[in-house]
């Protein structure tokens, strides 16, 4: 048996419930490929279907399962208000019948109309609780929102309800999710990619995408690891520094390794995340994300979104300025979806474009 049947065969144990349109499709850019000196690809995980799609629709398959292991009735998760992840939670938790309690943080001053993504966690029937810290912090970690998740779990447990506490992107192994749940998703989604572009008769020399809580980067480098691809996985930081996204990365990424039952683990050489790109912060849209957004939808009918997708393209663009992809005849850029969240910056968008 080789390497990646193999892997298929251990991913294959793990309980699992569909709610992805798989595989998503692999698909040449060619007027940017034109520009920019090598074949660029992109990975359409925008259209895996579950309410507009998106990356976390591959985590949640595995994630719900665990929920309906734990006998679960409520899920409970926290994110930005403008959070994919919370959307797309909501939608596989109505899928189930489950109830959903999302707890949005929100930036002091920052918007709490209902659009976008926030909009449809309210039609999906989610229970939406909107808090505003009253210092800066990661919300990644599940202690740093641990006053605001508590009183939640109460409420859920006081009514009768068991609640599975799911971590936000679900990608670090906390609150009810013991294994990493979420990277299985993205390590399948590696063998997936590696099947398309052999069938396609090209290798592919790197992958690009927007690194936010770590779980798709880390499914992706373990995916390689374990077929000891010489695909280079490049993350650029939406969220957290260099430093603190690499330990999230190499952390989830070895419990992927041990789950599979790998006796290696991942190089520090194998791992790649930029930050310089974070610039104003997570959720800050800026000219150069503002540019990339246009450029992708005038030159390839490409939609991004403000605080991912638009992000990695922008960091992808100026690593090729900056011969960075030089030695790269095939870089594949994962879309992770994001769209609705568009339109709650609408006016900041029409603004910036007309700079």
């Amino acid at each position: 048996m080789d390497a990646q049947t193999s892997i298929k065969a251990k991913i294959g144990t793990f309980e699992r419930v569909p709610l992805t349109h798989l595989p998503t499709r692999l698909e040449e850019l060619p007027a940017l490929s034109r520009q920019l000196g090598f074949r660029l690809w992109v990975k359409r995980d925008d259209q895996t279907g579950l309410a507009f799609g998106g990356n976390k629709a591959r985590k949640l398959e595995f994630i719900m399962a665990d929920v309906l292991r734990h006998e679960a009735d409520s899920i409970v998760t926290w994110a930005g208000v403008q959070s994919n992840w919370c959307r797309q939670t909501a939608a596989a938790a109505a899928r189930l019948g489950k109830r959903s309690v999302l707890v949005l943080l929100s930036k002091p001053g920052g918007s709490t109309h209902r659009d976008g993504n926030l909009l449809l966690d309210h039609l999906l029937g989610s229970e939406v609780r909107i808090v505003e810290p009253t210092e800066s912090r990661s919300f990644l970690r599940l202690a740093n929102v641990e006053e605001f998740i508590r009183p939640v779990l109460e409420e859920e447990q006081a009514a009768g309800r068991k609640p599975y506490v799911a971590p936000v992107g679900g990608s670090l192994v906390e609150g009810s999710m013991e294994r990493p749940l979420g990277a299985i998703g993205y390590l399948n989604a590696f063998v997936e990619l590696t099947e398309q572009a052999r069938a396609m008769g090209v290798i592919v020399d790197a992958v690009v995408l927007a690194s936010g809580s770590s779980g798709t980067q880390a499914g992706l480098l373990a995916g390689a690891h374990l077929l000891s691809s010489t695909t280079k996985i490049v993350g650029i930081s939406v969220t957290e520094s260099e430093d603190i996204l690499k330990g999230y990365v190499t952390d989830v990424a070895d419990r992927v390794l041990v789950e599979i039952g790998a006796d290696s683990r991942v190089s520090a050489e194998g791992l790649v995340v930029f930050d310089d790109y974070l610039k104003e912060g997570y959720g800050v849209l800026n000219q150069e994300v503002t540019n990339a957004i246009r450029l992708l939808a005038r030159s390839e009918g490409l939609l991004l979104d403000p605080v991912y997708t638009g992000k990695a393209m922008a960091g992808l663009l100026d690593l090729a300025g900056q011969g960075y992809f030089k030695d790269c005849e095939n870089v594949v850029f994962l879309h992770t979806g994001g769209t609705p969240a568009l339109f709650p910056y609408r006016d900041e968008l029409v603004s910036l474009l007309q700079s």
